[in-house]
């Protein structure tokens, strides 16, 4: 690859991970759309060009990327991906009130979640503990998954906890998107499975160190407890849909069926805006409609 655009994807690197505090995934996947932007025929590997990048170049890239089988979300993300790339670039080369080329990309439906039950969530933790290699990696799986259903984390935020969290206390401060700080509850059943796992765990509980291990020592990775929820999930016949991350979404679906308001979801979730939150909504009056075809009388004639 040619030595400018090499320097130009190290900068975009730093960019997003020092000054917007990009996730690690959101980072590598922006990376790699500039650079494939950079390596497409007629894109000149500088600033300057790439603030200049006419429409007709870009659209060609996003055409060559559809034919390469691109679905419409996976095209969508390519798409915001270059936006802001292009933006950086602008600023970069000091051209940040020139009008951004006008790229409109594919419809996105967005789905509805689908929420675990409570007694799926007791059956998924149990089975994940009971199928663990060892003792202490059960403890800790299932104190991950916990903390997803019983407090509402993003399962990277659970996995960037460190020592000093423990023993948690009524709350926990979580560091979220873009690096804002919020305070979520803590039930004490989830309490109990952290103080489970750090009295099982066989490494020293380091306030400066990770909180969950991995079998080496390490931060544990996302993969290893998506992997551990995948098992467990055959294991019970639960459907695809029951991942970790669902277990953040029944949080939400089943407080706001308790009554909680949407401002507080928001807050609880940490969305950045209400739109995101808004998503429940729907989630809870297609559980209502469901209950509605499995009970109504005409539904069962």
């Amino acid at each position: 690859m040619d030595f400018r655009a090499e320097a130009i994807l190290s900068d975009w690197h730093g960019h997003l991970t020092h000054n917007l505090r990009r996730s690690p995934h959101t980072v590598r996947a922006y990376v790699a759309t500039a650079e494939r932007l950079l390596r497409f025929d007629g894109m000149e590997p500088t600033w300057n060009a790439l603030a200049e990048a006419e429409q007709q170049v870009l659209r060609r890239y996003l055409a060559s990327r559809r034919a390469d089988g691109l679905t419409n979300n996976s095209a969508a993300r390519e798409l915001s991906a270059i936006k802001s790339f292009l933006k950086y670039s602008r600023e970069k080369s000091g051209k940040s009130g020139q009008s951004a080329p006008r790229m409109r990309g594919p419809r996105v439906k967005k789905g509805i979640p689908r929420a675990v039950t409570p007694d799926e969530v007791v059956n998924l933790t149990g089975m994940v503990d009971d199928e663990a290699s060892q003792p202490w990696i059960g403890a800790r799986d299932r104190a991950v998954l916990l903390l997803l259903y019983g407090s509402g984390l993003r399962i990277a935020e659970a996995l960037s906890l460190n020592g000093d969290a423990a023993p948690l206390g009524e709350t926990i401060t979580v560091t979220g998107k873009g690096g804002k700080q919020r305070a979520v509850p803590v039930l004490p059943i989830v309490s109990a499975a952290v103080d489970a796992y750090v009295a099982a765990t066989p490494f020293t509980l380091d306030p400066n160190q990770p909180l969950f291990r991995g079998a080496r020592g390490g931060r544990l990775a996302q993969g290893i407890v998506q992997r551990a929820v995948a098992r467990a999930r055959q294991s019970l016949g639960l459907p695809p849909t029951a991942t970790p991350h669902a277990l953040r979404h029944s949080f939400a679906t089943h407080l706001l069926a308790a009554g909680a308001d949407l401002r507080s979801l928001q807050e609880l979730l940490g969305h950045a805006s209400l739109g995101s939150t808004q998503i429940y909504t729907k989630v809870d009056a297609a559980t209502l409609l469901d209950v509605y075809r499995n009970a109504h009388p005409r539904e069962t004639d």
